[in-house]
């Protein structure tokens, strides 16, 4: 498959990834410009961006341009000769177990946009679809039911918009999934009785807000649905809301026995198991020189 159409695919399915190119490859190596991988959050790297030793530091940068959201320019060097432009999204890091040469990868993190359910067939759920999908935005609807919301391990935001019906029973099945925002368009003085009724940890309640959405004064069912995706960005830019709350194995990092170097754990990553230790290695000829010592060979 080619790499387009794997980003491709890992968006369909919203899964968080980073697209890396390397952007200049200095002799001796063994990746040139041009040359491409995507890394998941389990350090898996599919392509190729340099060997054993170059992927040990790009997994690790790429693993941090994840948790960041942000892009960087990696510079990965054999030695301490550190010039390199000091700016904004721009990293060096120096790799002893580089036989020579220089890369300088661009690594571009691609993470889902918010995923926003919203229970309801009201014109307001109807108008917080459209804003949603404007700001660009996931939207799933789902019908004003408790067991309508059957997966909610990759949703953002769950909306209920649904003037009635089973409230309650929703908001503690969102609750319960782990969502981090939960709305529920009601006036204060029922939306109050409602919370009641789920006798809410103090934890739970900050996690739902209802009346939803910024106090603009709205009125109309747009004007509600801006105040509510206004306070969805607002929980996600100053707030700390996980844009992408799914539950994924992230690669571990430990530190090569032989060269002291952090290691990113990943499928491919050298391994070894002595007397019933795991111990993982930046390249294979650490590993190499870890079990002569353990030999005696």
């Amino acid at each position: 498959m080619k790499m387009n159409e794997r980003a491709e695919e890992l968006a369909r399915a919203r899964t968080p990834f980073v697209h890396a190119t390397v952007v200049r490859a200095q002799q001796p190596t063994s990746a040139h410009a041009g040359d491409e991988a995507i890394l998941l959050q389990d350090g898996t790297i599919e392509g190729f961006v340099g060997g054993q030793c170059a992927q040990n530091s790009v997994r690790k940068a790429a693993l941090g341009a994840l948790q960041s959201h942000e892009s960087v320019l990696l510079r990965v060097l054999p030695d301490g000769d550190l010039h390199f432009p000091e700016a904004p999204g721009a990293a060096v890091v120096v790799n002893p177990c580089l036989s020579g040469g220089a890369l300088e990868i661009f690594l571009e993190p691609q993470i889902p946009a918010p995923l926003v359910r919203i229970c309801g067939a009201t014109p307001i759920a109807d108008a917080l679809a459209d804003m949603c999908e404007l700001v660009g935005f996931g939207v799933r609807r789902s019908v004003a039911e408790a067991g309508s919301l059957d997966s909610l391990a990759d949703t953002t935001v769950v909306v209920i918009a649904s003037h009635g019906g089973p409230e309650a029973e929703m908001i503690r099945v969102a609750l319960d999934a782990g969502v981090g925002y939960i709305g529920l368009v009601a006036s204060t003085i029922r939306g109050a009785s409602i919370l009641d009724e789920l006798e809410l940890t103090d934890a739970e309640r900050a996690r739902v807000r209802t009346p939803v959405g910024l106090p603009i004064g709205a009125k109309t069912s747009a004007e509600i649905a801006v105040s509510i995706v206004a306070e969805v960005i607002q929980a996600i830019r100053k707030g700390g809301l996980a844009v992408t709350p799914r539950a994924a194995k992230v690669a571990i990092e430990v530190l090569d026995p032989v060269c002291g170097m952090t290691v990113a754990v990943g499928p491919d990553t050298p391994h070894l198991i002595v007397d019933g230790v795991d111990h993982w290695f930046c390249s294979s000829g650490c590993r190499t020189s870890f079990a002569a010592t353990r030999t005696g060979s």
